[in-house]
């Protein structure tokens, strides 16, 4: 049964989640933590309630939007500086460093910096986004497509298959594991490279309502966003693990 599997994979998780909120309810109603500072569930659920229109109708699009354009922009931009460094070692040794180096640069140093160029636009977030999540998808590429068996790599030369022939039938299949793990990765850093945009500047995004209801100190609200944030986040992550299943399951069929 299907349920049982899932049970068996979830349930622990589910029964721990439930008493971690019980237990937090609980600490909070008897005032062991002003709730100012950490709401309750129960405030939380309140406060989504009382701002849900602004949420869902217009924070959560402009996020999504930012994501997604990000994201897309991340894979294209990833896939293609990834098989680049793979097919030339001269591409390897010039991108490479320039890859560790933009995962040292802070974030909010820079952010500053997108801001004057691009100003309040979506695109000042795409910016930051793509420089968050370009260099799981760059790296999962480039390692992937060097885990080729050589075992398999004499076989294909011996057969006569060109660079073309191996690169298609051979090194894509085989990296195919290691880049859907990094698509996993980006995706999730696309939404928080999002939230620290916002939370810099913008007009709109669950990071830019977070921002604005901690300065009215609605912590409850703040909290809100927070978790549509973690939400979003982690809707993305499944979407991703689902292609990856049905991606592998079919390659294993082949």
């Amino acid at each position: 049964m299907k349920w049982r599997k899932w049970l068996g994979d979830y349930g622990l998780f589910c029964v721990t989640m439930l008493v971690l909120i019980a237990g937090w309810q609980w600490v909070i109603q008897k005032g062991m933590i002003p709730s100012f500072i950490l709401p309750s569930p129960t405030q939380i659920y309140a406060s989504f309630i009382e701002n849900h229109r602004q949420l869902i109708n217009v924070h959560l699009p402009a996020t999504v939007e930012e994501v997604g354009i990000g994201f897309l922009l991340s894979v294209a931009g990833g896939v293609m500086i990834g098989v680049i460094m793979y097919v030339s070692k001269t591409a390897e040794k010039i991108f490479y460093p320039f890859l560790v180096i933009s995962q040292t640069i802070p974030l909010v140093a820079v952010s500053p910096v997108f801001m004057m160029w691009f100003g309040y636009s979506v695109w000042s977030k795409v910016a930051i986004i793509v420089l968050t999540a370009i260099f799981p998808i760059v790296i999962s590429t480039f390692d992937g497509l060097k885990t080729v068996d050589p075992a398999y790599l004499n076989l294909f030369r011996t057969m006569g298959a060109s660079r073309w022939d191996i690169f298609r039938k051979l090194s894509v299949p085989m990296a195919l594991p290691q880049f859907l793990s990094g698509l996993k990765l980006s995706v999730v850093y696309c939404v928080s490279g999002a939230a620290i945009g916002e939370w810099l500047g913008a007009t709109a995004g669950l990071g830019f309502f977070s921002k604005r209801m901690s300065g009215y100190l609605q912590s409850g609200a703040v909290f809100s966003a927070v978790f549509l944030l973690a939400a979003l986040g982690m809707g993305l992550f499944l979407l991703i693990y689902g292609m990856e299943k049905s991606l592998l399951k079919n390659r294993t069929k082949i």
